[in-house]
């Protein structure tokens, strides 16, 4: 059976591998900040503050424009899909902020968990069924990576 997509050019390979190596570069990491609207407001809760999205912008903002002593050690920063429409008080989107400060800019993409049909209690990963409808909008906001989180829940264990 032939693939369905078609291999990479050398172009695409080398842009690919750029990309990863800008990430895993020496003494840098990722910067997880795709934490989803319900948890934040559990962050917010904890501090009597009202999940609004502006809330939620200005401390995403915080956390991309934090002193510039944090830029050797974040290679790539992964958003939550609202955040990508997101700008600073400048009128700035969050993903040309961090593409500027030479950071690679993610998108977490699965929909977390839901009811596997006909288990008995066991979850899955929701998200699959539209990633084909992602690549131009994010190719727009030039995001580079894509992170899918596949989580089976079986009788208790996560796979």
């Amino acid at each position: 059976m032939p693939h369905a997509y078609p291999f990479l050019s050398p172009d695409q390979k080398k842009e690919l591998s750029d990309i990863a190596q800008r990430i895993v570069a020496p003494g840098k990491g990722i910067l997880a900040a795709d934490e989803s609207t319900g948890s934040v407001a559990k962050r917010f809760q904890s501090i009597n503050a009202e999940n609004t999205e502006e809330n939620r912008r200005l401390y995403r903002q915080l956390l991309f424009t934090a002193d510039d002593r944090i830029l050797p050690c974040i290679g790539g920063v992964i958003l939550f899909h609202e955040t990508l429409y997101q700008k600073t008080d400048d009128g700035k989107p969050f993903s040309q902020l961090i593409k500027e400060r030479g950071m690679v800019v993610g998108i977490k993409v699965d929909k977390g968990v839901v009811p596997l049909a006909g288990t008995n209690g066991e979850t899955t990963t929701q998200g699959m069924d539209d990633l084909s409808s992602y690549p131009l909008i994010y190719e727009f906001y030039s995001v580079f990576l894509q992170m899918f989180t596949r989580l089976y829940l079986r009788s208790g264990w996560a796979v």
